[in-house]
């Protein structure tokens, strides 16, 4: 794992060699991350440490928060400038689940998304292509939305499925990619293993989400995240071709390919014909480090905006903001009412709608 990562910082300086000094940070400290995690022994310590920093209680901002807003406004008090942008364009709607459109809860089992926000995003999907980009397995986040209008990318975009129907893309309903499909029996055999490892752990939960898996140790006391970190290496390091990232509260395995969300928002675009569209618009809102991703590649194609949803100042790729609602949000459909992402996804909707054949 280390040499592997050894090379991909190589490719990073290479392909970073034009970009702007943040990019090129950016995409260094996320190397150096993937090091820290994967390699074993005495960077322990700083894999544990890496874990607290990902956690919202722990997060420390970048910078003094109106200094970060300046540079990632609020998208509703900028909806105009957003609207001026997109104005006869194609709208592609990219939503994150977790976070996003679901409260961030103890249990993972329940991120449920309330009746409102599911009448929302069916609005939306009325008027644009909609997908829900989520790390969580396809089938988990389709029981969770319940929309057979919308395109789904479970396990971080590596396994994607078109609409089923009542969308206006009928020839879209084959859609299907898995590029990680060889991986199957592995992610199995890890994820039997780690069940086996972490039982021991209270609170420690593994979820298999079909080409990755997702540990959460938002219930584990935080005393007992040595013992967690140590009991995911000792199984990882027989696996040399999967890799372990981080989001929050939650380690990640996933297989060693180029695919992430941001792969898979360009999947889809070339899937709706919009490849080489000059004037298409996607918006992407999303809360977590995967998101990046796909707020990358946005800003590399000069296309559309990412929009981060989130409570304190981060690194980010995206261009706007919206501030994420309290811890286990929000207990009543009147409150998901009154939140910015309900807010900024009912605004889209009300925006000009064009379909344009490139």
């Amino acid at each position: 794992m280390v040499r592997f990562t050894e090379e991909n910082t190589k490719h990073v300086d290479k392909e970073t060699e034009n970009k702007s000094t943040t990019d090129v940070t950016t995409a260094r400290k996320k190397v150096l991350q993937d090091l820290i995690i994967n390699n074993g022994g005495g960077l322990i310590n700083s894999w544990v440490d890496s874990m607290r920093a990902c956690s919202p209680t722990h997060l420390k901002s970048l910078m003094k928060q109106s200094s970060w807003l300046k540079e990632h406004p609020s998208a509703l008090d900028m909806f105009e400038e957003i609207l001026h942008a997109s104005e006869g364009k194609q709208i592609v709607m990219f939503l994150d689940y977790d976070g996003t459109l679901s409260p961030i809860v103890d249990d993972p089992d329940r991120a449920f998304m309330s009746k409102q926000m599911r009448r929302t995003v069916r609005n939306l999907a009325n008027g644009f292509p909609t997908a829900i980009v989520s790390g969580r397995c396809r089938e988990k986040v389709y029981n969770f939305v319940k929309l057979t209008e919308l395109y789904y990318a479970g396990s971080h975009g590596m396994d994607i499925k078109g609409p089923e129907q009542g969308s206006k893309y009928e020839e879209d309903k084959s859609l299907l990619c898995q590029p990680a499909t060889e991986f199957l029996p592995m992610i199995d055999e890890v994820y039997k293993t780690l069940m086996e490892k972490t039982k021991s752990t209270p609170g420690a939960n593994v979820e298999n989400n079909k080409f990755c898996l997702s540990i959460h140790f938002r219930r584990v006391d935080e005393k007992n995240w040595s013992d967690l970190a140590n009991q995911v290496r000792s199984v990882m390091k027989d696996y040399p071709q999967l890799r372990l990232t981080q989001g929050r509260k939650v380690l990640e395995i996933r297989p060693i390919i180029k695919w992430d969300k941001g792969k898979a928002l360009e999947f889809l675009l070339e899937s709706l014909g919009y490849a080489k569209c000059t004037n298409v618009f996607p918006l992407y809102i999303g809360d977590d480090r995967t998101d990046e991703d796909a707020f990358k590649i946005l800003r590399e194609r000069r296309q559309g905006l990412g929009i981060l949803v989130s409570k304190s100042p981060k690194e980010t790729n995206a261009s706007y903001s919206l501030q994420e609602p309290g811890y286990g949000f929000p207990a009543t459909v009147s409150e998901m009412e009154t939140t910015e992402i309900g807010s900024m996804i009912r605004a889209i909707k009300e925006m000009n709608i064009f379909l344009i054949t490139c």
